[in-house]
């Protein structure tokens, strides 16, 4: 299977390789910086008759089919004086517009760039001038994206799931980061479906933050307070401050929160042993949170095509209280059996270091784009538990629990990629390396619940290849990774071989985007996986509560998806298809938890049969006066059986 997978990706190159040759370059203003959405138009020689034409992107390069024959290349956007160049196929560089001193009467500029539409392989958001920069944090924009939702820090992609989350280039890994962001500070968001091989298999989705670039040379500071009131008040106030100055940029935060926050929700539990019990709980959660940070980073833009710099955030929470109650009612065969009241009161502290550095640049004819990653994180927590049962009997217990919990957390992340132009197109290669390494230790006073002295060490190491080629004004790319991760875990300082797992796996993707006109089309693919963490592995007892134990499965293997997904862009109309094909997915399943103690239920994972789901998402955005609303419609379907008391459920 992985032969015939390279093979398919050779074809693909040497298919590629024989379409025509490429003339790129990169559009900028006089002081160095991209010119975004200049027209770009080849014209034939002597005639000037018009051969192709695109428009630049973000970082103001752009890229054209042509030929060994001589054109005459136009650069021309508002603002700036139009350019005319004698060119052939290959690389033209940096092409620098100058700025027009024309003085302009009243102008009235009418468009229809859409609020939503495809590019680059992407689904992209303009956020800089629309109502969206009012939303607040960048949590707040992403939760008003049409597919994204955005909650606590986690964003998901609507048909995807859980979404990896990039700002200008570099990957988020503290989740809280989206809250001291805010929206007027973003220019754009980008949402793509099937992430392809210079993204990790694990990654199901992936959103890119643009930011809009800071103007001007000197000091610059604002600060920013919000609140917000959900059953009480939460504040955050952030200073940030950046000195600006011949290319070198240094940028800090000061940030400060104080959150509260309330949850209730009921659950209704049908568990069919020996004879059916239901549980009815009612849940009470509630938090308070306090978070100090700061950050400090600099830069330094060394040419227009060759920067570095160095980030430093230290994240401190003093305090995180949570009062959690739960009161349950057993039933027995429809029959009142016993109350019993769970309340849990506890509190955590976390300390947390993160240090990034990057390098882009030329080396030869090669892009070089470096990033490197070191975290440091330790947490400790105590929660104090007590449940009261009263019995059909009428007799009354109480049990107290306490548990001690001390976690650290080191990880090194290292990815490097290099592009270069090749065959009339554009291939990378690459290669990235992660090592995680945690150590868990978990006490129960009163030993009721397992003590845990355990460690983690993990390493993932992938290479991959992608190649892109332009078809007119579309493209068509493929890649291939490979990735093989270790995973060790060792018990009171011994190995555990059934939860120590390697794998070795091979992914390809490809994704075919063209316009028609005014219509824009993309169609791709890309396989994505799964592992079952420790936890999932672990065959230990966890207590719950006195109906409920739970226990991980050393038996269950990685989940994998197949990925296809359509988008189509017309005006202000977005539809996006998708399809999968699931193996091996991990559900939670309930069973007896022994013959001797038929009333408990145990709660563990098990891998299900393969099945297929779709999904569809409509977006519509139109203008009406001064209003600009949204019309978003979405549905998922699943062809999955399962065998239940009550029957096939599908």
């Amino acid at each position: 299977m992985n032969n015939k997978l390279l093979y398919l990706l050779a074809s693909l190159l040497v298919s590629n390789a024989a379409m025509g040759q490429i003339l790129k370059g990169k559009v900028t203003n006089e002081q160095g910086a991209p010119v975004e959405f200049a027209n770009v138009v080849l014209l034939s020689l002597p005639d000037s008759a018009f051969v192709q034409g695109t428009i630049s992107n973000q970082e103001g390069t752009f890229h054209i089919s042509a030929s060994e024959e001589k054109y005459l290349l136009r650069i021309s956007c508002i603002g700036y004086t139009t350019l005319h160049k004698h060119c052939t196929a290959g690389d033209m560089g940096t092409l620098q517009l100058s700025a027009d001193t024309q003085q302009l009467g009243e102008v009235v500029v009418k468009g229809d760039l859409p609020q939503t539409r495809l590019k680059d392989g992407a689904r992209l958001t303009a956020v800089a001038g629309s109502i969206l920069e009012k939303a607040g944090t960048a949590e707040d924009l992403l939760n008003r994206v049409p597919g994204l939702s955005a909650d606590g820090g986690r964003v998901n992609v609507f048909g995807r799931g859980t979404a990896e989350v990039y700002i200008n280039g570099r990957k988020v890994r503290d989740h809280t980061e989206l809250d001291r962001l805010a929206s007027d500070n973003i220019k754009s968001v980008e949402v793509v479906n099937n992430p392809g091989a210079r993204y990790a298999a694990s990654v199901k989705a992936v959103v890119r933050i643009v930011t809009k670039k800071a103007q001007g040379d000197g000091w610059g500071f604002n600060n920013r307070l919000v609140t917000k009131y959900r059953y009480d008040w939460s504040v955050l106030d952030q200073l940030n401050f950046n000195y600006r100055k011949n290319g070198f940029d240094l940028t800090g935060m000061l940030y400060g929160s104080d959150r509260k926050s309330e949850s209730y929700k009921t659950v209704e539990q049908d568990t069919y042993l020996n004879q059916l019990w239901q549980q009815d709980s009612r849940y009470e959660d509630r938090s308070h949170k306090q978070l100090l940070s700061g950050m400090l980073s600099m830069n330094w833009q060394i040419e227009p095509e060759r920067s570095l710099g160095v980030r430093y955030t230290y994240k401190r929470t003093p305090k995180e209280r949570r009062n959690f109650d739960m009161a349950t009612t057993l039933l027995q065969d429809g029959q009142w059996n016993e109350d019993a009241v769970n309340m849990n009161a506890g509190n955590e502290q976390n300390t947390d270091h993160r240090v990034n550095a990057y390098y882009y640049g030329k080396w030869k004819k090669w892009t070089v784009d470096f990033n490197a990653d070191g975290i440091w994180n330790e947490t400790s927590e105590t929660e104090r538990g007590r449940e009261q049962v009263r019995g059909e009997d009428g007799n009354e217990s109480n049990a107290t629990i306490t548990t001690l919990g001390n976690n650290k957390n080191a990880l090194y992340a290292a990815k490097l990629m290099l592009s270069r132009g090749m065959a009339g197109g554009e291939l990378s290669v690459g290669s990235e390396y992660s090592h995680n390494n945690r150590t868990n230790l978990y006490y129960n006073e009163e030993g009721i619940l397992q003590n845990d002295d355990s460690e983690i060490r993990e390493g993932i190491w992938g290479v991959f290849a992608e190649y892109s080629h332009p078809l007119g004004q579309g493209g068509v790319q493929a890649g291939v990774r490979y990735e093989r991760m270790k995973s060790d875990y060792l018990l009171s300082g011994k190995k555990v071989d059934e939860q120590s797992r390697t794998y070795d796996n091979v992914f390809p993707s490809v994704s075919f985007f063209h316009p028609l006109g005014k219509t824009q089309l993309q169609l791709s693919y890309a396989a994505d996986i799964t592992r079952p963490n420790y936890s999932q592995l672990c065959g230990a007892i966890t207590y719950l509560n006195r109906y409920t134990y739970e226990s991980g499965n050393p038996l269950l293997q990685p989940m994998l998806r197949h990925n296809l997904t359509l988008d189509f862009s017309y005006a202000q109309l977005y539809l996006s298809l998708g399809y999968q094909h699931v193996r091996n997915e991990m559900v939670s399943y309930y069973d007896t938890y022994s013959p001797d103690e038929p009333a408990i239920s145990l709660i563990y994972e098990k891998n299900i049969a393969a099945y297929d789901k779709v999904s569809a998402l409509a977006v519509y955005s139109p203008k009406i006066g001064c209003w600009n609303p949204q019309f978003i419609a979405g549905v998922e379907q699943q062809w999955y059986t399962a065998d239940t008391p009550r029957g096939v459920v599908v």
